[in-house]
């Protein structure tokens, strides 16, 4: 990614914050799983004039794309790691899913934990797991295919696409917890961080943003009722 091609996914920046629609397939971080190129190689041009680069306040999945929140100093950075700690953060995904959820809208309380595997490891329902619920609600369907707005109100690794396959509805391209069925649909997961709320100064207005719909969604959710040109 050039600095051009950076600089025009910021989506607000003021002194403190600043949040970026991230590409889907690009890393936000050292230690992703081939060692490639990642998102924190590429943050010197979002300086703008501070003596140090921007870091991450939360991340995003290689494969998912949309809104990535970055603190511009530590005193920033640990006001938003209050606000994501204590789930003020509101922040909305898109999902497109094989399937159609049993009812319109719902609440998924599900328990998470992490189980390691010889070859990698991977997130799975279980009751002796850490709390995590996702919000969902149906806004689109096609019969074989539904468009998914979902609100996780715990923020554990793999939550949406954990919770979206538990119900019967894996998220197409999910090629882990999908497999055999979503990612036959479309090699690309079709994840989206589509928006976020996050209460900064509680003297001021909410920061909000939101993030285009990602080239290689655009068909899916159109097929699902989406019918917005951005």
């Amino acid at each position: 990614m050039t600095p051009e091609e950076l600089l025009a996914r910021v989506l607000y920046r003021d002194a403190m914050v600043l949040i970026l629609d991230k590409p889907a397939g690009l890393a936000v971080h050292a230690g992703a799983r081939d060692g490639s190129h990642h998102l924190m190689d590429l943050l010197e041009p979002l300086r703008f004039g501070l003596p140090r680069n921007p870091e991450l306040a939360h991340r995003l999945d290689r494969d998912t794309s949309g809104c990535l929140v970055l603190g511009r100093h530590r005193k920033a950075l640990a006001r938003l790691g209050e606000i994501f700690a204590e789930g003020s953060a509101e922040k909305t995904y898109w999902a497109v899913v094989v399937g159609k959820p049993p009812t319109e809208t719902g609440l998924i309380d599900k328990r998470l934990k992490k189980l390691e595997r010889r070859h990698g490891w991977r997130m799975v329902v279980d009751d002796k797991g850490q709390e995590a619920q996702t919000e969902y609600r149906v806004l689109g369907s096609n019969g074989r295919l539904s468009w998914i707005e979902a609100k996780p109100k715990t923020g554990r690794t793999h939550q949406i696409r954990v919770h979206l396959a538990a119900i019967g509805c894996p998220i197409v391209g999910d090629s882990t917890y999908g497999r055999g069925t979503a990612d036959l649909v479309s090699p690309h997961l079709h994840l989206h961080a589509r928006s976020i709320r996050l209460p900064f100064n509680p003297k001021k207005p909410a920061i909000i943003a939101t993030a285009p719909v990602p080239p290689h969604m655009v068909e899916t959710l159109r097929q699902c009722g989406w019918t917005s040109p951005e």
